[in-house]
């Protein structure tokens, strides 16, 4: 198999990124298209392009091989975070289509990319329904979690299912609080990384009490992001391998909670490529292969 991700700790082997050379284009263009997508601040191109860089020798340095989309003038500044626009299943890509106007185009762009290198499409999302990337969670190989907020919908929820059909035992519908409203961008996975199969850092304010029930249920060690950096992304970490991360630095306390665990720790500047398009480590990575063989 050269694709397969459901899981969210085995090592990363192949990896979709955009880099944000081919995502912003030029400044003109973030300095135009940032407000358009409620970012919380025009990101600096030049100092983009060289933070992205050491983000992605980080990820090289560990083994992933990296696969880079082209440019498309039909997508946004937000297609620099590949990971919502599809799902990686071991049966083939499903599809999403975006809760958020602004990057419904994504799909389709993904779409000829993973075609152009033989991966195979399992199906794609139709509205009604909407699903984005950044609200599933595999839990293990057979059982995944998926928000359902602004973003995804009961109806994605539904036909995601469908489409896994005997590729799983179980969906979870969590639902999201409206927290900061819908032009925010609240994923389940603002609220949840895995770290290892079994240790996963949270932000529980955010999660539904049945879930975080389900998960200390399932023997699942919960470390819990302090107030002060749930702003800052600490909750948005990006499993390596088990128990080694990426995360955004500044966020000392989640990373001493994480150091005290056994985890490894490795940071990028996320000042410019993340924090202003609310988009963590995890947001600019779309995996599509990880295997611990």
């Amino acid at each position: 198999m050269n694709f397969g991700c459901q899981n969210m700790v085995d090592p990363i082997r192949r990896v979709l990124m955009k880099h944000p050379r081919e995502a912003y284009q030029n400044q003109n263009s973030l300095n135009d298209k940032s407000p358009q997508l409620n970012y919380y601040g025009v990101p600096n191109y030049n100092k983009a392009l060289a933070d992205y860089e050491s983000f992605t020798e980080l990820l090289t340095s560990f083994g992933a091989e990296v696969y880079f989309l082209p440019i498309d003038d039909s997508t946004s500044l937000d297609s620099v975070y590949t990971h919502d626009p599809c799902v990686i299943s071991n049966g083939g890509i499903i599809l999403c289509n975006m809760g958020k106007e602004g990057r419904l185009s994504e799909p389709d762009a993904v779409k000829d990319y993973f075609e152009s290198i033989d991966i195979p499409i399992l199906g794609q999302i139709e509205a009604p329904g909407t699903l984005e990337g950044g609200d599933i969670v595999w839990l293990n190989e057979r059982i995944a979690a998926v928000g359902e907020g602004y973003r995804s919908n009961a109806e994605g929820i539904r036909q995601f299912k469908a489409l896994l059909g005997n590729l799983v035992d179980e969906v979870i519908s969590v639902p999201l609080p409206h927290w900061a409203g819908p032009g925010d961008c609240l994923h389940l996975m603002s609220n949840i990384s895995p770290i290892d199969h079994d240790l996963y850092l949270v932000y529980s304010r955010l999660l539904p009490v049945p879930f975080r029930k389900y998960l200390l249920h399932r023997q699942i060690q919960l470390i819990e992001v302090p107030d002060k950096e749930y702003d800052s992304m600490g909750c948005n970490v990006l499993a390596l391998a088990p128990r080694k991360v990426i995360m955004i630095e500044g966020n000392p306390i989640t990373r001493q909670l994480l150091e005290r665990e056994g985890v490894e720790i490795h940071t990028y500047d996320g000042s410019e490529i993340s924090l202003k398009g609310a988009g963590g480590p995890t947001c600019l990575t779309r995996p599509f292969l990880r295997s611990a063989l």
